[in-house]
């Protein structure tokens, strides 16, 4: 019987029994192991080659439970904080079951953003340096002809945006029959209403034994029972809400009684801004360039970060931060998710978030890895409510921005 004939839910009420361990994860699976160290994972020696080259000393928690049963052939679940190497998690495993002496598609990532898709390609094929590992990004906004070029050619792993991967799935350039394992990265945003469809669509494609991996910062309940359609009882390694807090990152809020004091507000912490490098996070495109031509109108220097733009300029505008030359980028939510950049260390929501997982997401975006972080909330007076909202929902406090406040980035 292959997984697709399967009853949904794999065992049923079993699966969901959520264990705790030692470090206050929870994972479904009692025969899910901590590993501490990536030498004791089995790995291939070109891979582990490439780990250690790429600055990885050991793995982080999400690595330490769900490495092993993904390169066992599981299906899993995994959740876990912003900046706790679930990007790495994802390249590691892919590059473990890919055979690199078959030159065919092993390996599907669906990302809901063109930049996130590119950085899974170029992480792979970082840690997949000694490997002779092939890997392409299949997103729009690039040519349709240098996609079915690569594709035709031959690579072992694609990572791309649903309606371009569907697209050439369709064109049959995306041959689909060696995919054995579909991974769904910031798996809340893909099973969302928009891209639902196109899931399903790429995934009526692939062999009925697919394994199937889900990561994700934040899960909630609706997305966990959709899982139930295309997984076959998955493990999962989720951490509590209430434990998403990112500890190393202190938050605050400025009150403004108005929408336009928002502005002098931040200019008046511009200095504060380019110590380090700053997102600052708008709700809507039209406020980003607003702002952005406000910011520069002021002789500050920005740059700018939208869905709208071109994709050779959002990508030309992310080399740049990238490589520090810009040091502040104005965005909306589409940078919220998933896109590291190591020197970011202060996030500016010049908007509160429209949900509260989003809130996460951006504030994810310092305090990488551990590393120390500042987020600070422009909060109207009607914006309170939301604000309080957050902190219950996370169990977190954001205290009133202090005088100070360069000196705790």
């Amino acid at each position: 019987m292959s997984r697709r004939d399967r009853p949904a839910g794999g065992r049923g009420r079993e699966a969901d029994t959520m264990m705790m361990d030692e470090e206050g994860i929870s994972v479904s699976d009692k025969n899910v192991k901590v590993i501490k160290s990536f030498d004791e994972m089995g790995m291939r020696d070109d891979l582990l080659r490439g780990i250690f080259a790429y600055g990885f000393e050991k793995p982080s928690a999400i690595q330490q439970r769900a490495l092993l049963p993904i390169t066992q052939g599981r299906d899993v679940i995994a959740q876990a904080q912003s900046g706790t190497g679930k990007s790495s998690l994802i390249a590691m495993s892919i590059c473990q079951v890919v055979d690199t002496k078959l030159r065919e598609v092993q390996a599907l990532v669906l990302s809901p953003t063109r930049e996130l898709a590119t950085q899974t390609e170029k992480l792979v094929l970082a840690i997949g340096d000694f490997m002779n590992l092939q890997a392409h990004a299949c997103i729009g906004g690039h040519s349709v002809g240098e996609d079915m070029r690569k594709l035709d050619a031959g690579v072992h792993v694609v990572s791309g945006t649903p309606g371009r991967v569907k697209d050439m799935m369709e064109k049959q350039k995306l041959r689909t029959r060696h995919i054995k394992l579909l991974v769904l990265d910031e798996a809340d945003e893909m099973l969302s209403m928009n891209f639902t469809e196109q899931i399903y669509n790429c995934y009526r494609y692939l062999p009925p034994d697919c394994q199937v991996v889900l990561v994700s910062a934040t899960l909630p309940n609706e997305v966990l029972a959709m899982t139930q359609q295309f997984m076959t009882d998955p493990i999962k390694i989720l951490v509590k809400r209430d434990e998403l807090t990112l500890e190393g990152i202190k938050q605050f809020f400025v009150a403004v009684e108005r929408e336009e004091w928002k502005f002098d507000t931040l200019c008046d912490l511009y200095d504060t801004l380019t110590i380090t490098q700053a997102v600052i996070f708008c709700n809507t495109k039209r406020k980003v360039d607003w702002l952005t031509e406000k910011m520069r109108g002021s002789n500050f220097t920005v740059s700018a970060m939208h869905g709208d733009m071109p994709q050779k300029e959002r990508e030309a505008i992310m080399a740049e931060f990238r490589a520090g030359t810009s040091r502040v980028l104005i965005s909306t939510d589409v940078w919220a998710r998933g896109l590291d950049v190591q020197q970011v260390s202060l996030v500016i929501n010049y908007d509160l978030p429209n949900n509260r997982e989003l809130y996460i997401h951006r504030i994810g975006r310092s305090g990488r890895f551990g590393r120390k972080g500042v987020a600070i909330n422009f909060v109207k007076s009607d914006d309170i409510k939301i604000l309080r909202d957050i902190e219950q929902f996370y169990s977190t406090q954001i205290d009133e921005m202090p005088m100070n406040v360069a000196e705790l980035i």
